[in-house]
């Protein structure tokens, strides 16, 4: 995760509180993703961003986990996303995400 996104992040649980927010992931690759998770959960493990040592314990998940996929309109999940679902590993995807988020998020 880019450190202007990790700011971002930051602030927005600073104005509206981490209870209030939920980081919905893209990624194409497991690990990426889980990366991410990892930021924005348990804080940046490359120490590098805003979000070093600044657990925010966020809810996490990633697009296609059927917890996100079943609040989105039907049409628009295939419009937008279907197609890549059918080329990424679906599974290893969301279980880095879940391992992420049920060892460091507050919130899930």
């Amino acid at each position: 995760m880019d450190l202007e996104n990790q700011q971002r992040i930051k602030d927005l649980a600073d104005k509206h509180g981490a209870e209030n927010l939920v980081v919905i992931l893209g990624g194409a690759e497991a690990e990426a993703s889980g990366l991410a998770c990892e930021t924005v959960t348990n804080g940046d493990p490359t120490f590098a961003g805003p979000l070093a040592g600044v657990p925010l314990g966020l809810a996490c998940y990633h697009v296609v986990e059927p917890e996100i996929k079943s609040e989105i309109d039907d049409q628009v999940y295939d419009d937008q996303i279907s197609m890549m679902e059918m080329v990424l590993d679906v599974d290893a995807i969301v279980e880095e995400v879940k391992t992420y988020r049920e060892k460091y998020s507050e919130y899930k």
